[in-house]
């Protein structure tokens, strides 16, 4: 998978990945203010559609939406094109310019650095 959400593609995505199924109603219940209208989050839907993002059954009259690529599996790809784009590739590189530029003590790094061991 090498595509893209746009910032909005990725507001509807967060939306369906934590209710796994829902309206476009329902959708914008959950969005911030100011909610975006019925049709521009439906137009949203059908490109996450066209990008095969997100797929739908009927639901009495309408449609139920949920994603078909889950969270983990976006986010490690986003996270190696950022790290492929910005850091030649390097891991290490990307980390230590976070580490840098967020200014992390050394026990912050310790309680990750134990996290990862876990897995």
């Amino acid at each position: 998978m090498s595509k893209q959400l746009t910032k909005a593609e990725e507001q509807i995505m967060q939306v369906l990945w934590d209710l796994q199924e829902s309206s476009v109603k329902d959708i914008i219940t959950q969005l911030p203010e100011p909610k975006p209208a019925y049709n521009t989050v439906s137009t949203i839907i059908r490109i996450l559609e066209t990008k095969e993002f997100v797929g739908h059954k009927t639901e009495g009259r309408g449609y139920l939406y949920y994603p078909l690529i889950d969270k983990d599996t976006y986010s490690n790809q986003s996270l190696h094109k950022l790290m492929n784009g910005y850091f030649q590739g390097s891991f290490k590189s990307m980390v230590s310019f976070f580490v840098k530029e967020n200014k992390m003590d050394v026990k912050e790094l310790e309680s990750i650095l134990k996290e990862v061991n876990k897995k």
